[in-house]
């Protein structure tokens, strides 16, 4: 077997004789060259039965290319071996012996649909509105009480005095009933059964241990603690147990993945060699000791430095700018000069740490006419929330049938499918717009004629706020609607932070044309949407950092880089662990680009955050040496270097700032209600507001006022 082609840590990866072994596969090192060579390995240099081998991977897109590989190596004598995700894995292996759990093999798999409709039968027979709750809000709740061991009675008692987790208790109870009378497994199960075969049945525990000899697991650091708990039933005194994965790259703790478990494994599978992959294959000496640097600041990690023979002298660009559609129209600009230069548009992307930021780029992109494609999400203007919010401007402008139909029961009203058919059909009949029937068909029952009146007087109060302009309005349309109770009830803080940000639109939007109206501001949102120009195939891939995992490019903007997005706002106020992981989040959008990074924030009044913008910390952690800074701004150290007896002081810009407040001060905010400040750290306050907004970092600012300044 030729191995030549592999460095010295790449082959000492491949050729280990020791039974449990882990590699420390850091980002571009070649991780899915040394797991195919390994494999090909126990085959041609050790006669392993390809049968004896099981690869575990976490998307069909990695097991794919993995087979891919290895039938290029070894053609059909790889067929026999299991190479698959480990949900793949365990369809395979209850078919097999789940009847020792006294379930048949001939059970059924749901997907995500499957279970959406399942939960709509459940909520129909159950007899709740159709649209009271929200079939995915419904599956994230069953998941997280399964992957907690949590049983519906639990549940119900978990969930006290509150009616809508009373509800989700009763319908998750009930759900489970379906599921075991029906035999259905949903992708949860699918892992917990197994887990209870193996641990429950000594013979089949014995016999999944002979079959798979040669156990590798791929991406190990996103594993969560069932799947843990599978590899450890799955282990024997006999068979090898090889996992790679890069603590540095573990971002995905909000569904489970524990990075202790790459870190603790050399404690659960011993003896154990570690063997560290550190040389970079894509990227440039000054993208990887920036991200070293970076990433250095994290305690839970295992200490290793990429490095590269790519020695290019091109630093990470820094740029600041006081605006955000400013960033946006230089990344365009920049777009745009690559491409004069001959590079196509594919080979650059622009990351963003969360999906709301994409507004202002797609239209920057839009006004330089440069081809873009949203990648694990949708265009802004596209987004449902957003969509919904633009509905209600064009039902006070326009008074469409359309604007009618998306708003009349969003959010719910208790307007049945059949109210809205007969007030439609009146409609029809009458030549009138639906709001004109609404106002005049008076032939439901008193409560849904309430309903009505209701929904009606909601539009003319709508009618009034327009006078007050683009940005008042759409504030009055999310607080009065119901939309912003809909979307906190259902803990959707991605949906509000895109209706925060159109409301920094329709900012931008007035300080342009402050003499501007609603219907101008529809006007323009239209030539957003248009789809003709996005179909392109040389085109700008925009996507979240998180999409971003496992690809690469050769030019990568980092936009919005600024705290309280990147690190976002929530882990701020969540402590250092959750701090740790955005740090592992920056570092594997830093490692995205092989050629060229640019990194870019911007200054201004941040409808999100709640207050102006200022550069992330995470670019003071980057090491001066590779990095070059445009315009650069104070960032969040907030560090002047003053000058005295010829030394440099450095002094906190917020220790100046007077906080007009203290500690167990009791506090009022515009948005979030009445709060107890809990902590003081220079300009950052720690303030614990009622359910369901929680504990908010923020400093002094209009919105927030003392209770008791309020009762004088």
């Amino acid at each position: 077997m030729e191995l030549t082609h592999l460095n010295p840590q790449q082959l000492s990866a491949v050729t280990t004789t020791s039974q449990y072994v882990r590699i420390i596969a850091g980002a571009g090192s070649g991780k899915t060259r040394v797991l195919t060579s390994r494999i090909v390995y126990l085959i041609r240099a050790f006669d392993v039965s390809p049968r004896s081998i099981l690869a575990i991977t976490f998307t069909n897109k990695a097991a794919n290319e993995m087979k891919q590989r290895l039938f290029s190596e070894l053609g059909d004598l790889i067929r026999s071996s299991t190479i698959s995700t480990i949900h793949s894995l365990c369809v395979r292996m209850l078919r097999e012996d789940i009847d020792v759990l006294k379930w048949p093999k001939n059970f059924t798999v749901m997907d995500e649909d499957d279970q959406k409709s399942l939960i709509r039968q459940i909520m129909k027979d159950m007899g709740f509105e159709r649209n009271k709750y929200k079939p995915a809000s419904l599956i994230h709740y069953i998941s997280g009480q399964k992957g907690g061991d949590i049983t519906p009675e639990r549940a119900m008692m978990l969930a006290g005095t509150n009616e809508t987790f009373q509800d989700f208790a009763k319908i998750y109870a009930r759900y489970i009933k379906v599921c075991n009378d029906k035999y259905y497994l949903d992708f949860d199960d699918l892992l917990l059964k197994n887990v209870l075969m193996l641990k429950s049945s000594p013979s089949v525990r014995e016999k999944w241990q002979k079959r798979f000899h040669y156990i590798h697991v791929d991406e190990f650091q996103d594993v969560d603690h069932i799947q843990y708990e599978m590899l450890r039933l799955l282990k024997s005194h006999d068979n090898y147990v090889y996992v790679v994965g890069d603590p540095d790259q573990t971002i995905y703790t909000w569904r489970g993945a524990d990075v202790n478990f790459i870190l603790n494994y050399e404690r659960d599978f011993a003896p154990c060699e570690s063997i560290v992959l550190n040389q970079n294959y894509r990227s440039t000496k000054s993208i990887l000791d920036g991200a070293n640097s970076l990433i250095r600041n994290n305690i839970m990690r295992v200490d290793k430095d990429l490095f590269t023979t790519n020695d290019s002298a091109i630093k990470i660009e820094h740029h600041s700018f006081p605006k955000e559609s400013e960033q946006a129209d230089w990344v365009a600009r920049r777009l745009k000069e690559l491409k004069n230069n001959g590079i196509d548009y594919r080979d650059s992307a622009i990351l963003y740490r969360s999906n709301y930021i994409s507004r202002e780029m797609e239209k920057a992109c839009r006004n330089h006419h440069i081809p873009y494609m949203i990648y694990g999400g949708q265009r802004f203007f596209d987004r449902m929330e957003v969509k919904d919010m633009l509905a209600y401007a064009r039902a006070v402008v326009v008074g469409d049938d359309l604007s009618f139909m998306r708003i009349i029961n969003t959010p719910r009203r208790g307007l049945s499918p059949k109210t809205v058919d007969t007030l439609t059909s009146f409609a029809y009949e009458r030549g009138l717009s639906y709001f004109e029937a609404a106002t005049m068909y008076r032939e439901f029952t008193p409560k849904v004629n309430a309903a009505l009146d209701k929904f009606m007087s909601l539009i003319e109060s709508l009618m009034v706020s327009e006078s007050f302009g683009v940005v008042t309005f759409f504030e009055h349309v999310f607080s009065k609607s119901g939309l912003k109770q809909m979307l906190e009830e259902d803990n959707e803080l991605e949906r509000i932070e895109n209706v925060k940000e159109l409301m920094n639109d329709a900012t931008e939007f007035m300080n342009i044309y402050p003499e501007s109206t609603l219907d101008e501001y529809l006007q323009l949102v239209a030539l957003y949407t248009d789809k003709s120009t996005m179909l392109h195939q040389d085109h700008v891939s925009l996507m979240s950092v998180h999409a971003a995992k496992g690809l690469e490019f050769e030019h990568v903007f980092l936009i919005e880089f600024c705290e309280g997005v990147f690190p976002n706002e929530r882990s701020l106020s969540e402590g250092k662990h959750a701090l740790e992981e955005e740090r592992r989040l920056a570092y594997v959008a830093m490692t995205r680009a092989k050629k060229k990074l640019f990194i870019t924030d911007s200054a201004g009044h941040s409808f999100v955050l709640d207050r102006p913008k200022q550069a992330s910390r995470f670019v003071d952690e980057i090491d001066e040496t590779c990095i070059e800074h445009v315009n650069k701004v104070v960032s969040r150290s907030n560090l002047l270097n003053i000058k005295s007896s010829n030394q440099t002081v450095p002094i906190r810009l917020q220790d100046k700032i007077n906080i007009p407040y203290v500690v167990k001060e009791e506090v009022v905010h515009t948005e979030f209600g009445e709060g107890i400040v809990t902590a003081i750290e220079g300009a950052i306050m720690t303030i614990a507001f009622k359910f369901p907004h929680g504990i908010k970092k923020m400093i002094p600012n209009p919105a927030l006022r003392s209770k008791k300044e309020l009762q004088t």
